[in-house]
């Protein structure tokens, strides 16, 4: 009776965390109250399928035309009759996408709704003892009717109350995530998630994209050092060597401290020609670096290459 009690306590507690989750984005003035993206495409699954349909779905909401049956081999592991989240990431990336992980509440999928981008989310829509995992995508809600809309297994215009939503939601720990084109951002302001993603996506991106999307990044977030680090790399594989000398330069103007930083601003100026600031900035990483071995390597390599330059050009 006693164990009874306890656990009546426990399901009530759960309820009480997701009721105030839901009241708290229901509260929400920053929200519209409603928003629909009608025009999202729909997948319906097959069976077991509802991470390449949900992908799919995602996809081609971003003008990326692929079907749930070419993503089958990329996402879809049959001996778990399902998908794993890192491989929606992954075929997301490789098919143009960047795709961002949205923050684990539940005002800020919608928030992602309301600045018209799909949300691809995780739930369980059995019972943690025995999961029914599923991918779904977020088109749509009314917090006046506390209602959300999902395009989701065969229904294209799936209707769950927000509550509800949350708690199958919550059993996969919250996971979601926005798939957009390079050059675009999340609604959200997480700067470290999207410099996560960016870096995860550039790694089979071409260098245009990679240079859009830390491009667009930086000029909301204007001073986070891996972003301006990836934009100087992305434009000097570009062969814009002007854009990357700034992109440095405003990395060691915003982050003084950083070896990494002044040693890429010195070999771009030695590339510009300018050997004398190409030696000072060396310098300044050199005396920055202080007991990292890998990164006094890589300052002392740009120094002899400094050197080197100056002599075989003394003018």
């Amino acid at each position: 009776m006693f164990r009874n009690v306890l656990m009546l306590a426990f399901f009530l507690l759960l309820n009480a965390c997701a009721a105030t989750g839901v009241r708290e984005t229901v509260q929400n003035k920053d929200l519209p109250r409603q928003h629909e993206l009608t025009k999202t495409p729909f997948f319906p699954q097959e069976l077991y399928h509802c991470g390449p349909a949900a992908l799919a779905t995602a996809l081609n909401a971003i003008d990326i035309n692929v079907t749930p049956d070419q993503l089958v081999p990329e996402v879809y592991i049959p001996a778990r009759q399902g998908s794993l989240q890192i491989e929606m990431l992954a075929a997301s990336r490789r098919h143009g996408a960047l795709s961002v992980k949205v923050a684990p509440r539940l005002d800020a999928v919608l928030k992602e709704v309301a600045a018209g981008n799909v949300v691809v989310v995780m739930q369980n829509l059995g019972l943690s003892w025995a999961p029914s995992w599923h991918y779904a995508v977020v088109v749509g809600y009314n917090l006046e009717q506390e209602k959300i809309w999902l395009r989701s297994g065969t229904f294209e215009r799936f209707e769950m109350t927000l509550s509800t939503f949350q708690r199958t939601w919550a059993r996969s720990e919250y996971w979601a995530f926005v798939a957009l084109k390079p050059g675009s951002l999340p609604a959200s302001d997480d700067p470290d998630a999207v410099a996560k993603a960016i870096v995860a996506f550039e790694k089979n991106s071409n260098k245009k994209d990679a240079y859009l999307s830390y491009d667009a990044a930086v000029k909301r977030w204007p001073d986070h050092l891996v972003l301006l680090m990836g934009l100087g790399n992305s434009a000097y594989a570009l062969g814009n060597y002007s854009h990357a000398t700034s992109a440095f330069r405003d990395a060691t103007t915003a982050h003084p401290d950083s070896a990494a930083a002044h040693n890429n601003l010195a070999n771009m100026l030695m590339i510009l020609g300018d050997a004398k600031a190409a030696k000072l900035a060396a310098e300044k990483a050199l005396a920055l670096a202080g007991a990292d071995q890998a990164m006094r390597v890589q300052i002392v390599k740009t120094i002899e290459e400094i050197n080197s330059y100056t002599a075989k050009n003394p003018h």
